[in-house]
């Protein structure tokens, strides 16, 4: 048996993205309307010419209600999703199987997330265990322990290694200093980054992403019909979803150095798109830097560099704006801010501007024009029991 995916079959004929950040003056609903709305005008529809929505929402609603209300959408389905921090991914993926199966013509897929104004420090689970299970640490500190087993597997020493991740966090906050739409817009050095106290092992406060409020929406139809809507549609090259068995904090052998499931999520997505050499053949990826190290460990893990070697690619500048292979071009969580059920659609934003051609100037890949695909990586979980979702979209 193998994931055979939806290669071709389907395409993204309109998105829409709100500006990520504190929302002080807005709700779900303000932002749901504004999402879907700039996505109904890029694409020329009404809310009454789509099928069936999918909401993607991890603490901002329980049901369709919490999309179905705002819009007024009368006699429509409206299905809520939650897969951890893949959850607006999983919007997606729902609605463009329900498309390619022939279930319906015209489906949205929206995500959302409004926590600022909660209290809420990023996800939660509800119900709050009370029978000894729930987690004792916090993610910073369960991805900090990325940080010293890297850098002994590979001979990096301390000192590099927070070179290392000052130079991701840079580069990032360099994107996202340039996007109108990211949370964080100022830029910083290496030097101010280095100078960060640690919060959490060897991590400061800026290598970790923010929490934000934010939506993203995108409407899919079957690629034949796509050219009825759009001269340039995305068209999908393949979808794939992998959750762990969260063997990984049990098993003594696990390194922290990689994340398997996005190992095998990448492999399933290069073989649905026919993708052989991912480094040579993408011309961008947005990948979850929800710290500064996994966006180091995901690198290779989705073979954009070979093992052992990202750190001293990425100090190179091969993944800046103008490198050979942008990544997070729009500032990626860590700068563009993560509110949880919008962040899978929102990088599937920045590929939309970006292979489109959309994007402003001074936040244009180096890549535009010689390549035609690009990556979305979206995870959730931690270190030894997460979810991983990675999609392949590329120009008609």
């Amino acid at each position: 048996m193998a994931s055979h995916g939806i290669k071709d079959r389907v395409a993204i004929i309109g998105m829409g993205c709100t500006r990520f950040g504190e929302h002080w003056d807005k709700g779900v609903d303000e932002l749901l309307l504004e999402a879907t709305g700039a996505a109904f005008q890029s694409a020329g529809v009404t809310k009454e010419d789509v099928d069936a929505y999918w909401l993607g929402t991890a603490q901002s609603g329980m049901s369709g209600l919490t999309l179905s209300r705002p819009l007024q959408l009368k006699d429509k389905a409206v299905t809520r999703v939650e897969n951890y921090c893949a959850t607006g991914s999983e919007a997606l993926r729902q609605a463009a199987y329900a498309v390619a199966s022939g279930a319906c013509d015209i489906a949205m897929a929206v995500g959302v997330e409004k926590v600022k104004d909660s209290g809420y420090q990023g996800l939660n689970a509800f119900p709050i265990p009370n029978d000894g299970t729930q987690r004792t640490l916090t993610a910073a500190a369960m991805f900090s322990m990325v940080v010293p087993a890297y850098g002994g597997a590979y001979g990096v020493s301390e000192a590099d290694m927070r070179t290392v991740l000052a130079r991701i966090a840079s580069k990032n906050h360099s994107n996202g200093a340039r996007n109108p739409r990211a949370q964080f817009r100022k830029e910083m050095s290496v030097e101010q980054l280095c100078a960060m106290p640690a919060v959490a092992g060897q991590l400061s406060v800026f290598d970790c992403a923010g929490v934000a409020d934010g939506a993203a929406a995108a409407i899919v139809v079957r690629a034949e019909d796509a050219h009825l809507y759009t001269d340039n549609p995305i068209v999908i090259k393949a979808l794939a979803l992998v959750s762990g068995d969260g063997s990984g904090l049990m098993d003594p052998e696990y390194d922290y150095t990689t994340f398997p499931e996005v190992v095998a999520a990448a492999r399933q997505a290069y073989a649905q798109a026919g993708i052989e050499s991912p480094r040579d053949e993408l011309a961008m990826a947005e990948v979850h830097d929800c710290f500064t190290p996994t966006e180091l460990v995901l690198i290779e893990d989705l073979g954009l560099a070979d093992r052992g070697t990202a750190w001293k690619r990425i100090m190179e500048g091969a993944f800046d704006l103008d490198g050979e292979l942008p990544v997070n071009p729009d500032g990626g969580l860590k700068s563009f801010g993560h509110p949880v059920g919008a962040t899978g659609l929102r990088m599937v934003f920045e590929v939309w501007l970006q292979l489109r051609g959309e994007a402003p100037e001074e936040r244009r890949i180096s890549t535009f024009g010689s390549r035609s695909l690009a990556l979305t990586h979206n995870l959730g979980g931690y270190p030894g029991e997460m979810v991983s979702f990675v999609s392949i979209l590329g120009t008609a």
